[in-house]
């Protein structure tokens, strides 16, 4: 535990949750898949969030349950609501950076290029810096001034819905008004326990820990960063009596390889280089082939239900993509498929290799 990172997490929360309601489709915007990407590069000590509150009354549960300290910005007559909110934010980072000495990274939610002075000082002050930030709504200024920035909309876990279809010109038929009824908050369901779930996850933080760290990526190390993205994992759930006996049946299944590590009892656990990945690659291949008859060009929107079709087992996720388009690019390099952007039909289309 001594070697890994601490984080500090500060969140412009206006930011992104206007950002990810206005350019993503209206969806609001979910704390989880932050903090999963953030378990897989250290301990999350500090959780903070900068709003007006008032305007923000369902994400306050959201973020209470994630035991986010919820720092209130009130509006007031005349005043900035948007620089207050900015301004404490920088005051408090700079003043933890200062106090504990202990946090080793500071993660910023924002895309505002107001923060790009703050970035300069952390890292002056030997801070690894990590932004957090919308895609579209983030200043190009921001990204390049940190050590790592995280689009939220690329991170697991965040589903950007497809484009609304265009409104009819006929009036909606009326609808004839219900009563309101005042239902009580849904508990969260618990997470699946089955093999299929156990292998996506398990594939998902390999994947994730390869990406973030500089050496391989040990047994104990998956075991600490399956905690932190759930507290409550257990191996006993999926039915292994030891985590060890768990990544065993996981080689056995070609879902990662194991491997001699430097101590004894902690093997490396990597992502199989073939196998099941050069299987995949051939489905899609064969899927677009199908499709386009040997010549011309299928839309990726869609793709995957018809990958699906022919593979109802089939899933991306299972071999450490956490995209189906970052598995198609893969596929794209390994030479299955050609894939190419078109502006005409703003997608992605995917042609049969030549």
């Amino acid at each position: 535990m001594d070697q890994e990172e601490r984080i500090a997490l500060f969140l412009d929360y206006e930011n992104l949750a206007i950002g990810a309601r206005e350019h993503l489709g209206g969806m609001a915007f979910d704390l989880r898949p932050v903090a999963d990407a953030l378990a897989e590069r250290g301990r999350v000590v500090v959780r903070r969030a900068y709003a007006d509150w008032s305007f923000f009354g369902e994400d306050r549960r959201m973020l209470t349950r994630s035991h986010v300290e919820l720092i209130e910005i009130p509006q007031r007559m005349g005043a900035s609501r948007k620089n207050a909110a900015d301004i404490k934010m920088v005051v408090d980072a700079l003043e933890l950076a200062f106090e504990r000495e202990y946090i080793s990274t500071f993660v910023l939610g924002t895309g505002d290029s107001d923060f790009t002075p703050l970035v300069h000082k952390l890292r002056e002050l030997n801070k690894r810096v990590i932004g957090v930030g919308v895609e579209r709504t983030t200043s190009a200024l921001l990204p390049p001034a940190c050590d790592e920035f995280l689009f939220y909309d690329r991170l697991d876990g965040v589903e950007v819905p497809a484009p609304r279809p265009a409104r009819s010109s006929r009036p909606p038929a009326p609808v004839k008004p219900e009563p309101a009824a005042v239902k009580p908050e849904p508990a969260p369901e618990p997470p699946a326990r089955d093999a299929e779930t156990l292998a996506t996850l398990v594939a998902q933080t390999v994947s994730g820990l390869q990406r973030s760290a500089s050496g391989g990526v040990t047994a104990s190390t998956l075991k600490r960063t399956l905690l932190r993205k759930d507290p409550t994992f257990n191996e006993a759930d999926y039915g292994f009596r030891a985590f060890g006996e768990l990544l065993r049946h996981l080689a056995s299944g070609n879902v990662i390889e194991l491997s001699d590590g430097q101590a004894k009892g902690d093997p490396e656990v990597s992502l199989p280089e073939h196998g099941d990945r050069e299987a995949a690659f051939g489905l899609l291949r064969t899927v677009v082939a199908d499709l386009t008859g040997g010549t011309g060009s299928v839309a990726l929107s869609g793709l995957k239900n018809k990958v699906r079709r022919a593979a109802p087992d089939f899933s991306e996720r299972k071999l450490g993509y956490r995209s189906f388009l970052q598995f198609a690019k893969a596929a794209a390099t390994a030479g299955a498929i050609g894939l190419a952007w078109s502006a005409e039909a703003d997608d992605y289309l995917l042609t049969p290799p030549a």
